[in-house]
């Protein structure tokens, strides 16, 4: 077992929701995946506030693990919310994410932080998706309707398996959708983004809890938003300042 770091180099945040089977195979394959870095890490398990068992498994995690960090929401606020908690919780200079439903896999974040020496943020993208057909469908509805509306196009921004630098942060703004956008909204920041292939697993335990309206129905509402924010953002502001007389300065 190892002894928690107060001053970890990668901060990995992942949000749960009602997912009890999944919180301590998931701790297991974080730690296995980055047990070769030389960097010290924590992870942080955000549960919003689940119903299911969820933050007794995580608290099991913790007693395991102490380099895990078990954080609750009083009441259910989504997963952009968790997520944002996490990132405010965090201590590292590199963060990670990835869902809680183990479709992501850990194993990818060695190479997602090796990409990181030429970017800002790394966003994996699910080259073979092992969701049902409604779900594929809507993802290529919603990156065709992201392409038309915001002029941008990047291949899989519902692959929630990213690291990014802290710096980040500066570029982002919570609200409730902000995990759907947040490649576009950091490259609008002047972040650089890159994707890369990563790999996509089945669900084994739990259910999922997206359907039509919250795919399709709430994005299209965040999409207008953003659209809106894009085109109101202030940015490439430039000024100067002049120093005025030396001699006042005295």
């Amino acid at each position: 077992m190892s002894t928690a770091n107060p001053d970890p180099e990668i901060s990995v945040v992942v949000p749960l929701w009602n997912e009890r089977g999944n919180v301590l195979p998931l701790t297991e394959q974080v730690f296995k995946a980055l047990a070769q870095k030389t960097r010290s890490l924590e992870l942080i398990l955000v549960d919003d506030a689940s119903s299911d068992g969820t933050w007794e498994q995580i608290l099991e995690a913790q007693r395991r693990e102490p380099r895990v960090r078990a954080v609750r929401h009083l009441r259910n606020r989504g997963q952009s919310a968790a997520l944002w908690t996490g990132f405010t919780a965090s201590k590292g200079p590199i963060i990670a994410t990835l869902d809680g439903d183990l479709q992501n896999d850990p194993a990818d974040f060695p190479a997602m932080l090796a990409a990181l020496s030429s970017a800002d943020l790394v966003c994996g993208v699910r080259t073979k998706r092992r969701d049902n057909a409604l779900r594929r469908f809507s993802s290529r509805v919603a990156r065709g309707a992201r392409k038309l509306v915001l002029g941008v196009d990047f291949h899989d921004t519902g692959c929630n398996l990213r690291v990014f630098k802290r710096s980040v942060l500066q570029t982002l703004f919570p609200f409730d959708g902000l995990h759907r956008f947040m490649p576009i909204i950091a490259a609008g920041g002047g972040a650089v983004v890159i994707e890369i292939p990563v790999n996509h697993r089945p669900r084994v335990s739990g259910v999922s809890k997206y359907g039509v309206w919250n795919r399709l129905g709430r994005g299209i509402c965040d999409l207008a938003m953003i659209a809106w924010y894009r085109k109101r953002q202030l940015k490439d502001v430039a000024w100067t300042e002049h120093p005025g007389d030396p001699a006042s300065r005295i």
